[in-house]
């Protein structure tokens, strides 16, 4: 398991300071976790992917420069600085940076809903 940048203590970040991309593919920062949530910087090269595949835990991107396409079962969601995704778990997901891409991924444990 990775070391986190932050410690449960500290309360801020510059992406500026965290921000590294790779040359080909994605890198992954954990920025903090704990035993409910993990958040992952990940910074991807342009035109890297991340292949088909589920999470068992629910997830969010927000995207905090550049520009992909996530693909969340066979809707096409286009990224880009702003933009807020929910990946509810387990549901068939895929990503494409198509310039250099920087997003915060938060996993959180999936919460069942006895009202749906």
């Amino acid at each position: 398991m990775s070391t986190a940048i932050l410690s449960l203590k500290a309360t801020q970040i510059n992406w500026s300071d965290v921000i590294e991309y790779p040359q080909s593919g994605a890198k992954s920062k954990i920025l903090l976790e704990d035993k409910n949530c993990r958040y992952a910087l990940m910074s991807l090269a342009a035109s890297a992917s991340i292949a088909e595949h589920t999470n068992p835990r629910n997830a969010t991107v927000n995207v905090i420069e550049g520009q992909g396409v996530l693909t969340l079962e066979d809707e096409e969601i286009i990224l880009e600085l702003g933009v807020f995704a929910f990946i509810p778990a387990n549901v068939r997901h895929s990503l494409k940076a198509m310039t250099d891409l920087t997003f915060l991924l938060t996993l959180s444990e999936m919460v069942t809903d006895s009202n749906h």
